[in-house]
């Protein structure tokens, strides 16, 4: 029996609309989720441009429903986050440990429309009579979710704060992963981390659980310094709009750090004119981390790989959901991972406007959407 979900639709031309999809029962390995909180990140407002309906929110945590006739490892009840980069674990990247750039289920490495292996059947989300696909393969701005199980990870416990387990599938994890999986920050080090929003302060939580010695923000905008010294900040740079690349707060970096520059630098901007900024900050054999995902051509002078200087550009923090998503929520439930303070404000679906408006706007670390 078709379920019936409200949901939020990308109708590919910038807008969006608040309409109910239908949603088949799951079938043998899939799962259907009925959303309790989905995190919002600028991603899902690009994805408002994307050309084709959509149904949003790639960030998300809930309770099983109901299971497929082959889900054996969840029971209807569980509470679960959901995450986008769904691993098949029989590629050679899974093989590898490299469950985020799955090469059979990713809908970013497997070509990005979607329509991968990881995805619920298409035929099971439709729309106004048509199959409609769910962004990243889960669609989270929506009372319901149709996933394959293995986008799924169990979070045990019945005091969750759904609204603070759900922005771990994207914004926690990229900035997190970022430092432990991908640079692996040593303690005692220096550490640069550049922009704020939601993916910086989570480096900079990162780096502090990592032991690192000095954490130095930059940003253009004193509130969000206030909060990353709140995340734990050593000290902060309040940048100048017209500082192109960040020369002159590379240079106040260095000042601070003794003229040697630092360990490791983390670009968290998503400007890509801001792409080789953290090459700038680092010491030579220096660690620079791009984490924002820019995707597009830019020009770096390489004279500030000059000497030894590393740069790296992981995906997702190279997330294993399995294994990354509950210590992440062990550490939030010992109290040295913030996450209840990183939202900033909830919101109700019919509200996604005002949350979209606040997003652009930089007033939240993170908002979220909540159901029922």
């Amino acid at each position: 029996m078709p379920i019936n979900s409200k949901s939020a639709i990308a109708t590919g031309d910038g807008n969006f609309i608040i309409d109910t999809v239908h949603l088949a029962e799951p079938q043998a390995d899939e799962v259907l989720v009925k959303m309790k909180a989905a995190g919002l990140c600028h991603t899902d407002h690009d994805s408002l441009r994307w050309g084709k309906p959509i149904v949003m929110g790639h960030e998300g945590a809930g309770v099983i429903s109901k299971l497929g006739t082959a889900v054996t490892d969840f029971s209807e009840g569980d509470q679960v986050i959901l995450n986008w980069a769904t691993p098949c674990m029989a590629c050679f990247q899974c093989q590898e440990g490299n469950q985020h750039i799955c090469e059979n289920n990713s809908p970013v490495v497997a070509g990005g429309n979607g329509n991968t292996p990881g995805h619920a059947h298409l035929e099971g989300t439709k729309w106004q009579g048509k199959a409609i696909e769910r962004s990243f393969n889960l669609g989270t701005l929506s009372e319901y979710a149709l996933v394959k199980q293995s986008a799924l990870v169990k979070i045990d416990g019945q005091d969750l704060n759904f609204s603070a387990a759900a922005i771990v599938s994207c914004g926690v994890m990229t900035g997190y992963g970022s430092v432990v999986n991908a640079a692996k920050l040593a303690a005692g080090s220096s550490a640069v981390v550049l922009g704020c929003g939601g993916v910086g302060l989570n480096v900079i939580q990162a780096c502090k659980i990592s032991g690192a010695g000095r954490i130095i923000a930059i940003d253009i905008n004193p509130q969000k310094l206030e909060l990353a010294r709140q995340f734990g900040a050593t000290d902060v740079i309040l940048a100048d709009k017209a500082d192109t690349g960040l020369t002159q707060a590379a240079q106040k970096v260095k000042q601070m750090l003794g003229g040697r520059g630092a360990d490791y630098a983390f670009e968290c901007t998503a400007i890509p004119s801001l792409g080789a900024a953290p090459l700038a900050m680092i010491r030579n054999a220096g660690t620079a981390v791009q984490v924002s995902g820019i995707e597009e051509e830019i020009t770096i002078d390489m004279r500030l790989f000059e000497w030894d200087k590393l740069y790296i550009n992981p995906l997702y923090g190279k997330c294993r959901p399995q294994i990354d998503f509950p210590k992440i929520i062990q550490l939030y439930k010992k109290g040295d991972l913030k996450l209840d303070e990183m939202v900033t404000r909830e919101y109700r679906l019919d509200d996604l406007e005002r949350a979209f408006d606040d997003l652009l706007e930089g007033k939240n670390a993170k908002g979220v959407i909540v159901f029922d």
